[in-house]
C-alpha cells in the first residue's frame, strides 16, 4: 500500500512544476494535467476485464510493470505529445491499482482492520518527499520541476510490482459473472438522483472539483513561482495533516451530521484560497501554509463525508456502483472539467512579469463561497439514521 501510493505521488505532486519549466502552452499542459482523470475514467473497464481474468495480485504487478515502463519513456521525452501519450497509458495501468490494492487487502482481513493498512497509502505520499530531499540535500541536484521524479516513481513502481508476486494468493472475485459497462462506470446509481438531495449532492460534488483542481494540479506551478526549493514536501504537509483529519470524520459525523460535516468541508475549501489570496495581498507568506495544512480537512469531511452520505444512500446491492460512480463524478469528469478551466483561467492571467496569483486566488476563492452558500440551501437536512 505504502509503495502504490509513493509511485504515484512523487512525480505527480510537482508535474505542474515541470510543465511550466518545458513551457508547454496552457491547453496541453491541462490535458497531461488531466492523465489521472482521463485514466480514472476510462480504467474500470480495464479492471473490471482483468478481475475476471486473473488473480488481483497477478492483475496488480502487470498493471505496475506497464505504469513503470511508461513513467521510465515519461523521464526520457520533453515532446509534449509523447509524455501525454505515455501518462495517459500509465494512468490507465496505474488507476485500476487503488481498488485493486483495496479488494486484496480485505479478501485477507477483516473490514475494520483495513485503515490501519490503507493509512500506509498516505504515509506512502507523504514519504515519497525524500526524493526530494536526498536529490537536493544529499546529491545537489535539482529535483521538483524536472523529469527526475518519473524515473523515481519507475523505480518504485518497478519494486511494487515484484513485491506484488509475494501477496497472497487473491483469485478473480469476478470469475464468470456477466460483464456489464452499467456496472463498471456504476451508472446503475443515476436512477437514485430522482433523489433531490441525492441529485444535488451529486451536482455540488462535480462542481466543487473546479476550484479543489486549482490546489491538486496547479499548487506545485505556484510554488515553483515562489521560488520553493521543496516543493513536494511543502505540499506533502497537507497530505501529512489529512491522516488526522480523516480519522476526525466518523465522530464528526456522529455529532453534527454528515450534511453539516459537508458544509464544514466546503468552508474548509474557502479558507484555503481565502488564506493564499490574502497572504498574496498583504505579503504574508506563512499564511500559504493554512491553505495547504487545511487540506485534509476538505478532502476528508466534504468528498469522505460524501463516500459515507452515499454508502447510506445507495440499496445494498447498489452501494459498491454507487462508490464507483462518485469516484467518476468527482476525480474522473470533475477534475478533467477542474483542470482545463483552472488552466485557462492560470492562461488569463499570465503577464510578460509572470501570474497574477494575487486575481486567481480571488477567483477560486469567489467560487468556493458560492458553492458555501448554495449548498445548504438547495442540499436539505435530512432524518439521519
Amino acid at each position: 500500500m505504502m509503495l502504490q501510493y509513493m509511485m504515484y505521488a512523487v512525480w505527480w505532486v510537482p508535474l505542474a512544476a515541470y510543465l511550466t519549466n518545458l513551457e508547454i502552452a496552457s491547453t496541453q499542459k491541462a490535458l497531461i494535467l488531466s492523465s489521472m482523470a482521463i485514466g480514472c475514467i476510462i480504467s474500470p473497464v480495464i479492471g473490471m476485464l482483468a478481475d475476471r481474468l486473473f488473480s488481483a495480485q497477478k492483475v496488480l504487478a502487470g498493471l505496475n510493470l506497464l505504469n513503470a515502463a511508461m513513467l521510465f519513456l515519461a523521464a526520457t521525452t520533453q515532446d509534449s505529445d509523447l509524455l501525454f501519450i505515455f501518462l495517459i497509458i500509465a494512468m490507465l495501468g496505474y488507476m485500476p491499482s487503488w481498488g485493486l490494492t483495496s479488494s486484496i487487502a480485505m479478501a485477507h482481513l477483516p473490514s475494520e482492520q483495513f485503515p490501519k493498512v490503507r493509512v500506509f497509502g498516505s504515509i506512502g505520499w507523504v514519504a515519497s518527499g525524500i526524493f526530494s530531499i536526498v536529490f537536493i540535500k544529499i546529491l545537489n541536484v535539482d529535483f521538483d520541476g524536472t523529469h527526475l521524479p518519473f524515473y523515481c516513481g519507475a523505480g518504485v513502481s518497478l519494486l511494487a510490482a515484484l513485491s506484488n508476486l509475494f501477496l497472497p494468493d487473491t483469485p478473480p472475485a469476478a470469475a464468470g459473472k456477466k460483464f456489464s459497462v452499467i456496472d463498471a462506470f456504476g451508472l446503475g446509481t443515476i436512477h437514485l438522483m430522482k433523489d433531490r438531495n441525492f441529485a444535488f449532492f451529486i451536482i455540488f460534488s462535480f462542481l466543487s472539483m473546479i476550484p479543489f483542481a486549482m490546489y491538486y494540479s496547479y499548487f506545485s506551478e505556484f510554488l515553483l513561482n515562489m521560488n520553493t526549493k521543496y516543493i513536494s514536501v511543502t505540499m506533502n504537509w497537507g497530505v501529512l495533516a489529512e491522516m488526522g483529519f480523516i480519522l476526525l470524520v466518523p465522530p464528526a459525523i456522529k455529532k453534527f451530521g454528515i450534511r453539516n460535516v459537508m458544509l464544514l468541508g466546503l468552508l474548509a475549501l474557502v479558507i484555503r484560497y481565502a488564506s493564499l489570496y490574502t497572504g498574496g495581498v498583504i505579503n504574508q507568506h506563512w499564511m500559504y501554509y493554512i491553505g495547504i495544512l487545511i487540506h485534509g480537512l476538505i478532502f476528508g469531511f466534504f468528498y469522505v463525508g460524501g463516500q459515507i452520505y452515499i454508502d447510506k444512500k445507495a440499496p445494498a446491492e447498489l452501494k459498491s456502483q454507487a462508490q464507483g460512480f462518485i469516484f467518476l463524478v468527482t476525480f474522473g469528469a470533475g477534475l478533467l472539467a477542474g483542470n482545463l478551466i483552472c488552466g485557462r483561467l492560470i492562461h488569463l492571467y499570465k503577464n510578460e512579469i509572470g501570474y497574477n496569483w494575487d486575481a486567481i486566488w480571488g477567483i477560486t476563492t469567489l467560487a468556493s463561497i458560492i458553492l458555501l452558500v448554495l449548498f445548504p440551501l438547495l442540499f436539505r437536512k435530512e432524518k439521519e439514521a
